[in-house]
């Protein structure tokens, strides 16, 4: 363990930088923040890359309990002053514990194998059901939007995120919070929209889209997996060549005057009714 003050220290730095996508990409880290969330990944069996917590907080019980395991995982633990935390993490009252992991990217051939995958905590995401249900996600732009899509995939045990094309950063720090931690148990996938649409040629399980120009109630359709879940950029919905790849395009009413639903919102009504046509729900 070593006590760090300076705001200029190069380790502090590197650390602030990381709220920038190139740098995390540079880098291949990325930060997390909170207690709660720090905690989730060292349970799940992620080894950080570097630990801080403010000093005078070594003696709180479960500051304590994660600097053991950190230095179980010979992690760089580092106490820093208020001043330093803040710079960090870029927040006037910033979280007591941050720290930096290495991402991780799933293959995408697990997408589209129609095989029950695993998660990244190396157990079974979907219980004893063989047909499993992916996320593929069309340019999603709002890391609150992913956040909550990554955490609603956890709960209802989806098998991973496909991100497609120029999506936002599943790392960056708004959608790591978002998530609860979920981004640390659910497998994560990015590939161009040509990407996908080669493998979905050959994909054996279905494929749904949601859609404005559907005429099919989300209630309907087939919802016996394999399975993809394909949805659409927040303002301008999935385009052309990703609905034609689809087997078929769905869509939830709008009874008042707003037109379409939020994203998050919107994926989490179609993951949960796929869920309750599974055997198991």
């Amino acid at each position: 363990m070593r006590h760090i003050n300076s705001l200029t220290n190069p380790v502090i730095k590197s650390l602030r930088a990381l709220h920038d996508r190139k740098r995390r990409k540079a880098a291949g880290l990325f930060l997390a923040e909170g207690m709660r969330i720090v905690t989730e990944a060292f349970e799940l069996g992620w080894v950080a890359q570097h630990l801080v917590f403010l000093e005078g907080r070594e003696d709180d019980a479960m500051v304590r309990r994660l600097i053991k395991q950190a230095e179980a995982d010979g992690t760089d633990i580092i106490m820093v002053s208020d001043a330093v935390l803040a710079k960090i993490s870029r927040k006037d009252n910033p979280q007591m514990v941050l720290a930096s992991f290495s991402e991780r990217w799933a293959d995408p051939e697990n997408v589209f194998s129609a095989q029950l995958s695993t998660n990244l905590a190396g157990t079974n995401l979907a219980g004893t059901n063989p047909a499993g249900c992916w996320l593929a996600l069309d340019r999603v732009r709002d890391p609150g939007n992913l956040g909550t899509i990554l955490r609603t995939a956890d709960a209802a045990q989806a098998e991973g995120v496909v991100l497609i094309g120029e999506c936002c950063d599943a790392y960056s720090v708004e959608a790591v919070r978002a998530s609860m931690g979920a981004v640390f148990n659910v497998p994560v996938v990015a590939m161009t929209e040509a990407e996908f649409i080669a493998h979905a040629m050959d994909y054996q399980g279905q494929i749904i889209g949601t859609a404005l120009p559907a005429s099919v109630d989300y209630r309907s359709p087939d919802w016996q997996g394999p399975m993809i879940l394909l949805m659409g950029n927040e303002q301008a919905g999935l385009t052309d060549n990703l609905m034609n790849c689809a087997n078929q395009l769905i869509k939830m009413p709008m009874l008042g005057r707003s037109d379409s639903l939020n994203l998050a919102v919107a994926t989490g009504i179609a993951l949960y009714e796929y869920r309750r046509h599974q055997p198991e729900a």
